[in-house]
Formats: structure tokens, C-alpha cells, sequence
């Protein structure tokens, strides 16, 4: 292990924000399931003005140094949406969060740590929930299971060492997150396709695919289902406008229209499924950087994408119909369409469904139902903040 002192230093300029940003690069290069974000998109992250995030967050960016030489970061950052939300629900008032961590060795990880609690006890906060890098909605948790096979498109990798270190400093698990895989080239169980047979003899439903010819429009749709699905849901934190309008923009040159499926009942779009095809296997030889050649080579893929993985990060159903048979057949229709869709037009074989919040029992079920397995589990781990 490094000796001597870990200093912990704000980010306060344009130059310590790109070290701040570098630094996940080549603390990760040992890493071969580690994928390099594109490095544009990882400034603009933690960049306010550009991301929308900070409209509603106040947040802090920290960098350790050794002898000089950076060896980890950290940011803390509260989320005002977040703490206006009823704390049975996960988030609440005097709850900030920290993410974005990385850490050469356990004593800068504790160190930064240190740093992030005090600095949110000094804005008055009383519990950390963390990692969140840095909204729930971007890669939210800590790796627990499935370091072996790199993740899929918006969820995270860390080592598993960083684990041990924050369970050291007296978190304990609030929520695990889940995420499914599944072999999509196989047939649905035949209860499940019988299900689906009879929802499309049933002439008050309707499953149709986005029109990408009104973007907006349908993105609105989309999150407005998200949002009522979503509400009551441990974590959840609203989508602003600027959000949507921010999501709809970095979505749309992945976004296919026969992979996002709208489920109508009676003429009234009731439920969606958001499937992408997995950008991190074109991206992760790619070691963050478009120059010289690489942007050709994303640009080639994006026009016609060939992925072993789709992966579905987002589906809702319209509070009124949880819990109803109604939620799980639509449910089924829009996976098996897009399933077939996916090894037809794509030549997909593998899914992967989630993240899943552990006791989320329908989409338990259903992930269940569909013969899917748990292939990666997040956890996102609390601890009380003292005086």
C-alpha cells in the first residue's frame, strides 16, 4: 500500500474537473470488464450548465492527492427533488448521497469518504444514501455480484474491493438493485405465450412501436407513464422538463422504433418498454475517445446496429392498473414483440432486464416467468450521519 497523506482538495476549476474525469480512466485500465464512457459524456456529467441535474442538486466535486499526484475522487451532492420526496419512500428530507468514487487503495477511499460526509453534514443533512452517480436515474449502486462480464449500456462497473471499504465505515445495504439476463433466441414458457395469444385477440389492447417522426412527443409520452408508474417506487425522484428534453436528446441516436413499444388499452396508452441495443460493445474498445477513427466506427454501428445484448433499462404501467392481470399481460406482449424483433432485425441473442428493485415483486415475477436469472446485483447502502 502508498504511504504518506492523502489530501483532499474541492474541484474548483475547469482544469481539475478534467483530472477529476481522467482519473476513472486510468484508475480502471487494469480492468477488462471495466467500459470507458465516452469521455465528452463523462464531463458533461459533472459539468453544471450542461447537465440538468445540477438545476435542482447542489453538488461538490473532491480529489485526493499524494505527494501530489491524483489517487481518487468523490462527489457529494444533495438532490432537492430528492429530499422534497416522503422519506418511506427511500429518499426524504436530510438525506444527501455521494458517488462517483474511486479510490487507489482503502485509505484514500476512506479518506474521501470522510470528506463527503462532513461536507453534507455541513449543509445539514442527517443520513447518506450512496453510491449514486450522481441521480438515481443515471448508475445508481455499488457492484456486489457479476464482476465478471461487463455491464450493459447506463449501468455501472466498480471494483469489488470498494465494498469491503464502505461497509467498513458502518453502511449497511438499504436497497439492492437487480438486473436480469436471459437467452432471447429461446421461446417464452407456453402459459406465457398463451397469454399472449389471447391479448391479441383482445381488440381493446394494442401494442404499437414509437413513431420517431415525433420525437418529442412520444418522449413526453414516455416519461409522463414513467413518472405516474414510477411514484410510488423506492427512489424515485421526478424527471424535469430539462431532464426529458436532456434524456430524449442522448437517447435518440440509439433509439430504434421497433425496439419501444407503447401499450394502448381502450385508445389509451397505458404502458411502455424502452429496449436499447447494449452501445457499451462498440464503445468499450474504444477507451473513451472518438479521434481519430473511432467516431467513424460509432457512427457505422449507430446507423446499423448489430448487438449480442439489448438491454431494457426502463418499463412502466399506469398506477391504475398495478397489480391487475392486465400490467403482466401487457408486459408479456411488448417482451415477446420486442424479442422478436431483436433477433430478426438485429441478430440479438442475449437480453438483460433491469436494474429491479429487489422487492419490486411484479417485475420480480415476471422476470421470473420469462425464465431469466439474476446476472448482476447493485446495492445502495445508508448510514446515519452523527454531529
Amino acid at each position: 500500500m502508498a504511504h504518506g497523506e492523502v489530501v483532499i482538495t474541492p474541484v474548483t476549476s475547469k482544469g481539475e474537473r478534467a483530472e477529476f474525469v481522467d482519473l476513472a480512466y486510468r484508475l480502471n485500465a487494469g480492468d477488462p470488464n471495466w467500459v470507458p464512457p465516452l469521455r465528452m459524456e463523462a464531463v458533461e456529467l459533472v459539468t453544471p450548465g450542461k447537465n440538468p441535474f445540477f438545476d435542482h442538486a447542489d453538488v461538490q466535486l473532491f480529489l485526493a492527492r499524494r505527494g501530489g499526484r491524483a489517487v481518487g475522487r468523490i462527489s457529494a451532492h444533495i438532490d432537492h427533488l430528492a429530499t422534497a420526496m416522503d422519506a418511506s419512500q427511500g429518499m426524504g428530507p436530510g438525506t444527501g448521497n455521494w458517488g462517483l468514487l474511486e479510490a487507489e487503495d482503502e485509505a484514500v477511499a476512506r479518506a474521501l469518504i470522510a470528506k463527503a460526509e462532513d461536507w453534507l453534514k455541513g449543509k445539514g443533512m442527517t443520513r447518506v444514501l450512496a453510491p449514486l452517480s450522481m441521480s438515481v436515474w443515471e448508475e445508481p449502486g455499488q457492484l456486489t455480484k457479476g464482476f465478471d462480464h461487463p455491464p450493459t449500456v447506463m449501468m455501472g462497473h466498480q471494483p469489488e474491493r470498494y465494498n469491503d471499504y464502505i461497509k467498513a465505515l458502518g453502511y449497511t445495504p438499504a436497497k439492492m438493485l437487480k438486473t436480469y439476463e436471459l437467452d432471447i433466441t429461446q421461446e417464452f414458457p407456453p402459459l406465457i405465450q398463451r397469454i399472449i395469444t389471447s391479448g391479441e385477440k383482445n381488440a381493446k389492447i394494442r401494442i404499437r412501436n414509437v413513431d420517431k417522426s415525433k420525437f418529442d412527443a412520444e418522449a413526453a409520452l414516455i416519461l409522463d407513464i414513467l413518472n405516474d408508474a414510477w411514484s410510488d417506487n423506492w427512489g424515485f425522484v421526478p424527471f424535469t422538463d430539462r431532464e426529458i428534453a436532456y434524456a430524449g436528446k442522448k437517447f435518440k441516436p440509439i433509439v430504434r422504433e421497433d425496439l419501444i413499444m407503447v401499450a394502448e388499452y381502450e385508445g389509451e396508452p397505458v404502458a411502455f418498454m424502452m429496449t436499447l441495443p447494449d452501445l457499451n460493445e462498440v464503445l468499450k474498445p474504444m477507451g473513451g475517445k472518438l479521434f481519430p477513427f473511432n467516431w467513424a466506427k460509432l457512427l457505422l454501428w449507430l446507423r446499423k446496429p448489430r448487438p449480442r445484448t439489448m438491454r431494457v433499462p426502463l418499463m412502466g404501467v399506469r398506477k391504475k392498473l398495478q397489480s391487475s392481470r392486465l400490467a403482466s399481460q401487457l408486459a408479456f406482449m411488448m417482451i415477446e414483440y420486442i424479442r422478436r424483433n431483436s433477433i430478426s432485425r438485429y441478430g440479438s441473442t442475449r437480453g438483460e432486464i433491469g436494474w429491479i428493485l429487489e422487492d419490486n415483486q411484479g417485475m420480480v415475477a415476471i422476470a421470473d416467468a420469462i425464465g431469466s436469472t439474476v446476472n448482476k446485483e447493485y446495492a445502495i447502502y445508508e448510514k446515519p450521519l452523527t454531529a
